[in-house]
């Protein structure tokens, strides 16, 4: 099987439940920029100095072709599921205990596993924002967007974590 598959020469792409769409979609630029996500973690984790954010950046990596997934699908049940959110959350509460309190506002690129992971922190806003414009045009699943919520501020207690 070739790499190219000239399907998407028209400027339409397929969607995962087969549905063919424009390529400018909204939808599709969402999905996108989930995947930008998952590229600029596999940078953070390359980066990473620490074992710990490396693994746990690899179990952020696993779940997202499940949400891009979400993303390119119209109709079908969610992948992300309400378990996915509390796990990011028992991940950050555990997290944040071990952290010292911030004092003041960070500058990034203290390291260059810290800088990539808050550059993966500012894409996962901007996966949201355009979510959450999605949201007003088509139906999308909610757990989705708390994900994408959550996934920001790993990304930042992540960062913390490998600066530190």
């Amino acid at each position: 099987m070739s790499i190219y598959t000239k399907t998407g020469d028209a400027g339409e792409t397929g969607l995962y439940t087969g549905e063919r769409v424009k390529k400018s979609s909204l939808r599709v630029a969402v999905y996108g920029t989930v995947d930008e996500i998952d590229s600029v973690l596999g940078l953070a984790r390359a980066l990473a100095a620490k074992e710990e954010t490396k693994q746990r950046v690899l179990a952020l990596q696993e779940k997202l072709p499940a949400l891009m997934a979400d993303l390119a699908s119209l109709g079908a049940e969610a992948r992300i599921r309400e378990e996915d959110v509390q796990a990011l959350e028992q991940a950050m509460d555990g997290l944040e205990q071990c952290l010292p309190p911030l004092t003041a506002f960070l500058i990034p690129g203290a390291t260059p596993g810290g800088a990539a992971l808050d550059h993966a922190r500012t894409v996962t806003r901007r996966a949201e924002r355009l979510f959450c414009r999605l949201a007003e045009e088509a139906p999308v699943h909610d757990t989705d967007r708390r994900y994408l919520n959550r996934l920001s501020d790993y990304c930042f207690l992540l960062m913390r974590l490998e600066e530190q």
